[in-house]
Parts: structure tokens; C-alpha cells; sequence
């Protein structure tokens, strides 16, 4: 993996532009991703952002996903306008069927784990300002991500726009397919033209050909965005239904701490020492809410419905921009603002990434006790618990070692109401440490 910074112009607020050209190595790569990086490199940097000055952070056949995540979070904290461009192909893991960003390791049996949810990218680049984010791919599907593609969209969530193409894997094996519509956009570029997205996605897409693919065009709109397909009339992106503006009217203040919950967690199947057994059945147990009846305006059923029916990219995203509006409204820290951190890291465990959840039920543990909440507080105790919970879920080891410090730290000051806790999760990160089997 290659990691280069190029800025340009002087701006004092520069646009940044991510370029992520990702594929496996080996019989399973589909496009060459990375063979558009020179192309894309010979661009003015702040062509590709569209401001005066721009920061350009390119990332060629990355090996880990936390890695890339890293690279997003980051461009996605940065002022200014966020233009993420990707080349690569998509694929659905195997056991939870969710769109995945295949990296230099993907296989489809390792593809959950050594891969890049599609959601990961919606809920990073959902919480910024409405309007500040474009997203420009040029990706090939295998058959299964291709159907699902073509049934359910390519969804980023409410206030991103989205350019692109999207080509079905070739049905017999050749040559490796080139991503030519991002190559189109970088020689109209180079050529000194400067057409606004919209103008670009149609020259790009007119040079790239590619019969039956899915063009992907996005209005500036923050509350409309639309999806083309060559094949077929535009569509709505199913996230506009849960985005805020598009509810009637903002939900009313979390009069209580405890979150809404979505679903209820499933205690663990597999036996445990007493120990573990005490703290998978104390994050099991059901939370109480104040929002238990919803009103006609209340999010949280359609953000449910949406994970319930597998739209994982699309519930995630939505709680993301609820989150994201509670911290302009209430500020960072806020009750509300916490509250959709704790219902985003439900909506992970539904959507069985058990390392994203701990760390989002770590990040609400922080804020509450930022907020000088009570360490024997129970949405202090609970939040360290449901981490602590899903950190035990974790297969991936070395996901499992990056939380484990933090893990650790939080179990010191808030031991929770199960003895032992602490001295469990301190076995099992030493078993991990050896090597030996959790």
C-alpha cells in the first residue's frame, strides 16, 4: 500500500480528495484499480476537489480494512469539501450478504474480514455536513454484489452525492477490466476543462462505454438523491425515507438516559465460565426507554425496519445523520447527540460487526463519563458492558487487540456489577496475545 499527501494551491480551507484503487492479488481481482492512480496523479490537485487548494490522500491496494477506515475517518474530519474517489470491486460476504469494498487479501471466504463494508463508508461520510461530500467510484460487482446492486442501489445515505459506474463482472475469465470511466474523468481533466459533475459524469461515462452498466448520478440537492441505471428509470436511495428532513419533525428531547434500543441482544449460545456467562447475560438483559411507544415523528421504526430487512448501509447511515444533527442542535456530549452514538453501535451488532459496536459502546462510555456521569451509573455500567460484550463476539485477533487497550482501561474504572469482569477480559487478551484459542 502506497500512502501519498499532495497539496496544492493556498488556501487557508482546502478540499480534500481520498483515492482508494483497491483489488485483490491473484485470480480474484476483477479491475485493475490501481492502474488509474498515475492517471489521476497527473491531475491538478485542485481539479479534483474543485477549491483553489486541495489535500489528495491515495491509498493503492490497501491490505487492511481498519487501515483504509483510518484514511476515511480522517479526509471525513477535514473542513472543507470531501471528494472520495474509488476504484475497485464489490462482493457480498458470505455469511451476512452485505456489500463489501474487496482489498489486496479479499477472498470470498475471508471477504468479511478482510475487506471494506460498504456501511463503513456511508456512516463515516454521513455525519458530515450535508452538501460537503461527493463520492465518484468506478467499480466492477461480482454476479451476487452485481444483483444486489442492481436491486437495491449503491446507497451513501442523506446529504452525499454520488457519481460513477458500476459493471457487472465479465460472465468468462479474461483480462482484468480497467477502471476507464475515473481514467475519462482524469484525461478531460488534464485537457484543461473544468466541467461541473454532472457535465463530467456524462462526458466520462460517454467515453467509458460499457453496455449494462449502472450509472450512479446524485443531484446537489442535500434532500433528493437519485440513482440511473442505463437499463432502467432513475430510482430513489432508500435512505431518503430516514434521513432527518425527511421526517416530519425532529424527534423531542431524550427526556431519559437510557437509549432507545433497536432490538433486543441475543445472549450467547456458546457455554462460558461463570465469569464470561455473567457478563454476556447482564448485556443481554433489555433496557428500559422513555421512547418505548413511538410517536408518528419517532425515527427509530424505520431506521429498525431498515436493519431488520438487511439495509445495514442504510440504517447505519441514517443514525449517523440523526447523530450528526443532534450535535449541531445540542452540541458534542450532549444526551441526544450520545444517544444516536448508542443506537448506532446497536445497529452494528445487527449488522454482526461486532468490532465497530464495541467500539462505538466504548466511544458512549467516554462521552458519559466526559459528562462526569456516575462511574455505578447504569447507562455508564451498561455501555462498558455491551463493549465488553461485544469485544467477546470479535473472530478478527488483531481488531481484537487494537480495542483491547481502551477495553481494559474503561473496565478499570467502571468494573460493573459482575465480579470478575475485569480478570475475564484480561485471560482472554492474554490467550490472544499467546496465540491460543479464545
Amino acid at each position: 500500500m502506497l500512502g501519498v499527501v499532495i497539496t496544492g494551491g493556498d488556501s487557508a480551507a482546502p478540499g480534500t480528495a481520498l483515492l482508494i484503487a483497491a483489488a485483490p492479488v491473484g485470480k480474484g481481482r476483477l479491475i485493475d484499480a490501481s492502474s488509474v492512480l498515475p492517471a489521476l496523479a497527473a491531475v491538478p490537485p485542485s481539479a479534483l476537489t474543485s477549491t483553489p487548494a486541495a489535500t489528495v490522500i491515495e491509498l493503492a491496494d490497501p491490505l487492511d480494512p481498519q487501515t483504509v477506515l483510518t484514511r476515511i475517518r480522517s479526509a471525513a474530519a477535514a473542513e472543507g469539501p470531501l471528494f472520495v474517489y474509488i476504484a475497485g470491486q464489490l462482493q457480498l460476504d458470505r455469511k451476512q450478504r452485505l456489500l463489501h469494498l474487496a482489498l489486496a487479501r479479499s477472498t470470498p471466504t475471508t471477504m468479511r474480514y478482510t475487506a471494506l463494508p460498504w456501511h463503513w463508508l456511508a456512516a463515516e461520510t454521513a455525519i458530515r455536513p450535508p452538501g460537503t461530500t461527493t463520492v465518484v467510484v468506478d467499480l466492477v460487482a461480482d454476479a451476487e454484489a452485481w444483483q444486489h446492486v442492481a436491486s437495491q442501489g449503491l446507497a451513501l445515505g442523506h446529504g452525499n452525492r454520488l457519481y460513477g459506474r458500476v459493471a457487472p463482472a465479465p460472465q468468462r475469465r479474461g483480462p482484468a477490466a480497467t477502471p476507464d470511466y475515473l481514467k475519462a474523468c482524469a484525461a478531460i481533466w488534464r485537457s484543461g476543462a473544468r466541467p461541473d459533475l454532472a457535465a463530467l459524469h456524462e462526458q466520462a461515462a460517454g467515453r467509458a462505454g460499457g453496455d449494462g452498466a449502472l450509472l450512479l448520478t446524485a443531484s446537489t440537492s442535500p434532500a433528493e438523491q437519485r440513482v440511473a441505471a442505463t437499463w432502467g428509470p432513475a430510482r430513489q436511495i432508500a435512505a431518503q425515507q430516514i434521513a432527518p428532513e425527511q421526517i416530519a419533525a425532529a424527534p423531542s428531547p431524550v427526556t431519559h438516559i437510557a437509549p432507545h434500543r433497536i432490538g433486543t441482544p441475543s445472549p450467547a449460545t456458546q457455554s462460558a465460565p461463570p465469569q464470561v456467562a455473567a457478563v454476556r447475560q447482564a448485556t443481554a438483559r433489555p433496557v428500559a426507554t422513555a421512547l418505548a411507544v413511538p410517536s408518528p415523528d419517532d425515527p427509530h421504526p424505520a431506521i429498525l425496519a431498515a436493519a431488520q430487512a438487511g439495509r445495514h448501509t442504510e440504517a447505519a447511515a441514517a443514525a449517523a445523520a440523526w447523530e450528526q444533527q443532534e450535535l449541531r442542535t445540542h452540541g458534542p456530549g450532549s444526551v441526544q447527540a450520545i444517544h444516536w452514538l448508542e443506537v448506532r453501535a446497536d445497529l452494528a451488532r445487527l449488522a454482526r460487526d461486532p468490532g465497530l459496536s464495541c467500539e462505538l459502546w466504548m466511544a458512549a462510555a467516554e462521552a458519559r463519563l466526559t459528562r462526569r456521569q456516575a462511574l455505578d451509573d447504569p447507562d455508564v455500567e451498561g455501555a462498558v458492558d455491551r463493549a465488553h460484550h461485544q469485544w467477546e463476539q470479535i473472530r478478527d485477533l488483531p481488531r481484537a487487540r487494537a480495542l483491547a487497550p481502551t477495553l481494559v482501561r474503561l473496565r478499570r474504572i467502571v468494573p460493573g456489577r459482575q465480579r470478575g469482569a475485569l480478570q475475564v477480559l484480561q485471560r482472554r487478551l492474554e490467550s490472544l496475545h499467546s496465540g491460543r484459542p479464545a
